[in-house]
């Protein structure tokens, strides 16, 4: 196995991947059921070979990716973009939100990322907007959560009770740790996007940095917006 590669399950069909860059952890969300796969952010660029071997240790090839869904631009998410396109083609869709597409796909620079010379960019197949639903393995609500970028996307995952965070949250030795505040755009809208957590029925929150988070997830959120 690729160093610093892992992978933990954290519900049938869903995996946590553990990604080590330069001592950074990242944890890009992997799920699959009998008819497709679904990666959620794809790491840092130059960490294609650590994906595909987290891929194949929870038994999923990249053969069988069907979709990738972006939370949204910073470089850390969307870094093996470019060779994941590469390797699937046209099998593979690519999510993200509207307000995204224009930085992931290069005609505008990253936000956060501007002096990269040569950033990580690619094709976005299909926007999300707040509410949506898509039908991939047992469903996934989609959440829009301005404030760490203008189009962050959250994931909730409706059969297991899941919250992808992405950036909107970290965690610190699985409790919620609150907003990493020096990477947010907009604090204030990054503050307002959590309320909507406090609607869903969270078992398990996955944060990007930081890993999972479980047990009285609402307490944990109700005393980050405390």
């Amino acid at each position: 196995m690729a160093k610093g590669a892992n992978a933990i399950e954290i519900s049938k069909g869903v995996k946590v991947l553990k990604l080590s860059y330069q001592g950074f952890i990242i944890h890009p969300t992997l799920l699959w059921d009998q008819d497709m796969a679904v990666l959620i952010d794809t790491g840092f660029p130059g960490q294609m070979e650590e994906l595909r071997e987290a891929m194949a240790q929870v038994g999923v090839s990249l053969d069988q990716l069907s979709a990738v869904i972006l939370t949204h631009q910073d470089v850390d998410h969307i870094g093996c973009l470019p060779e994941l396109i590469q390797t699937c083609g046209q099998h593979i869709r690519v999510y993200a939100h509207a307000l995204e597409q224009p930085y992931i796909q290069g005609e505008l620079p990253l936000l956060k990322d501007a002096h990269l010379e040569n950033p990580p960019k690619g094709r976005v197949d299909v926007t999300l907007s707040d509410g949506e639903e898509l039908p991939f393995c047992g469903g996934i609500q989609i959440i829009h959560t301005p404030g760490h970028t203008p189009g962050h996307l959250s994931l909730y995952l409706t059969q297991s009770k899941i919250l992808i965070a992405g950036d909107s949250l970290y965690s610190v030795e699985g409790h919620i740790a609150g907003i990493h505040e020096p990477s947010v755009l907009d604090l204030a809208e990054a503050q307002e996007s959590l309320q909507k957590y406090l609607d869903l029925d969270i078992e398990t929150v996955v944060c990007y940095h930081g890993g999972i988070s479980r047990g009285a997830v609402l307490d944990q959120l109700h005393q980050v917006l405390s």
